[in-house]
């Protein structure tokens, strides 16, 4: 009976790849952009999707070859059927900043709120059905929201042209946006004097990005580009610190209640600035000395550009929006509860609940002869690295109670660079502990990621990923990364 399921399924899947692979952008689609945009509201208990407002403009930037995702990734899957013949014609899997909220405590406490959300999609030549699916526990998509959208309904809002106040910079320019991967670098919290240092944080990051596999390997397949919009002021909100900035994207840390955690709710500007150029993928560069960051699939990503970190930063927020990634450590704060249902595989290509430990996902990159699970020296890390983040709590919540108390700035800057040094000499410990590790650079099944200590498994013990530093993607995260890469460059 199983191996008749199995078959079935096999069947199924491989009868979908071909109706994916047949579909043709000239008979359903234009080469412009639609971007639908829709409201998120709920609680971890109900949600439901309201349609705000809907745009034509600019040429389309995804592939024309590959428009259904085959990726199984992301809690959410936006859906374009033709109305007429109610074909797939297009799809994309995502996660939601509503969906991170919604496992927080305010969430699971049945306080309802709501986000703003957009589909990015090929312009349609006939109506559509517009259909958002949610991923339930048992990792199967149920549609919660269906509507038709005629492409001819004169309400859609067309071709605004260019905010007259944003400057676009070509960092990198490879050729036609169907067949590159389009990134965009948002500039949020630089001052019209700080026009400068934006331009000089952009080359330095776009050289950041290509010093490292697999993107280095494949700079060709990228454009890359800067759109600059000045703030009001320089820096970005820190609500622990009593400080909020007027920027341009209103981003913030200590979003749903973690401290280093930053993000934007405000949606419509970030797309309506992303909109300036083609693009696949947003980055926001926030002009900020503090660490800090964030990274949604098929959304956006956020990282500060001055930190100590920043490298690490750049790298790993865009592994979470870009390739889907999860996040390997379990040892930091989060704000979320049970991410990871118990007894359920998740989706993201880089951790497994290892529910068949004969079929791992990443079977054919595991070292030979190794055990799995794969034990590892977890006791001593464990306790180190525990010890070292209630330290770091300790020592963030006193910098946050000097600021708050408009404390000397020489004395913010000691215990600053004092915090600062203690954090560069953990990671150390870090770095030196696997080193010596008899599983170093071993692909194995290792315990300990996507925020628990038990029960999920990452493939390597140290990956960017996991820790920071300058290190790379192990092999699992650059292989999931260059399927999205030649996804939209093909």
């Amino acid at each position: 009976m199983k191996q008749l399921v199995l078959i079935s399924l096999f069947i199924s899947l491989a009868s979908m790849l071909i109706k994916a692979q047949s579909v043709s952008f000239d008979n359903y689609f234009i080469d412009k952009t639609m971007r639908i945009d829709y409201y998120h509201i709920g609680d971890s208990k109900s949600e439901i999707i309201t349609l705000d407002k809907i745009y034509k403009y600019g040429t389309w930037a995804g592939s024309l070859k590959n428009l259904i995702d085959n990726f199984n990734n992301g809690s959410y899957y936006f859906k374009i059927y033709d109305a007429a013949t109610k074909t797939l014609i297009y799809s994309k899997g995502f996660n939601s900043y509503f969906g991170e909220y919604k496992t927080s405590d305010d969430g699971l406490n049945g306080i309802k709120k709501t986000y703003h959300e957009s589909a990015i999609i090929p312009y349609p030549k006939q109506k559509i059905i517009f259909a958002v699916e949610i991923r339930g526990k048992d990792n199967l998509l149920t549609e919660i929201y269906r509507s038709e959208i005629n492409p001819d309904d004169l309400l859609i809002i067309k071709d605004q042209g260019i905010d007259k106040n944003v400057k676009v910079y070509e960092s990198l320019k490879s050729g036609d946006p169907h067949i590159k991967v389009d990134v965009v670098i948002l500039a949020e919290g630089y001052t019209a004097g700080e026009e400068k240092k934006f331009k000089n944080d952009l080359a330095r990051f776009t050289k950041t990005f290509f010093n490292q596999e697999p993107y280095k390997s494949n700079k060709d397949k990228f454009n890359v580009y800067g759109v600059f919009k000045a703030s009001e002021e320089s820096g970005v909100n820190e609500p622990d610190h009593n400080s909020f900035k007027k920027t341009i994207l209103s981003a913030t840390f200590y979003s749903l209640g973690s401290e280093r955690y930053l993000l934007t709710e405000d949606n419509k500007t970030m797309r309506d600035l992303a909109g300036s150029v083609p693009y696949d993928a947003i980055y926001i560069m926030v002009n900020h000395k503090r660490y800090g960051g964030g990274g949604i699939y098929n959304l956006y990503c956020t990282f500060t550009a001055d930190n100590q970190w920043h490298e690490y930063l750049f790298l790993h927020e865009f592994g979470h929006s870009f390739a889907g990634l999860a996040d390997e450590y379990y040892t930091s704060d989060v704000s979320y509860n049970d991410f990871y249902p118990k007894g359920i595989e998740p989706v993201e290509p880089n951790i497994t609940a290892l529910l068949d430990k004969t079929n791992i996902k990443w079977n054919q990159y595991l070292t030979h002869g190794v055990e799995i699970p794969t034990p590892w020296e977890k006791e001593v890390f464990d306790s180190t690295d525990l010890a070292w983040q209630k330290i770091r709590r300790e020592q963030n919540n006193k910098i946050a109670e000097l600021k708050r108390n408009k404390a000397p700035e020489a004395d913010v800057k000691k215990l600053q660079d004092e915090y600062d040094a203690k954090d560069r000499e953990h990671q150390k410990w870090i770095d030196k502990y696997f080193q010596k590790s008899k599983f170093h650079n071993m692909v194995g099944a290792f315990e300990g990621a996507g925020y628990v200590s038990k029960g999920i498994y990452r493939p390597i013990l140290d990956c960017i990923m996991f820790s920071k530093g300058k290190k790379p993607f192990c092999k699992v995260c650059e292989e999931a990364i260059k399927r999205v890469i030649d996804y939209y460059s093909e």
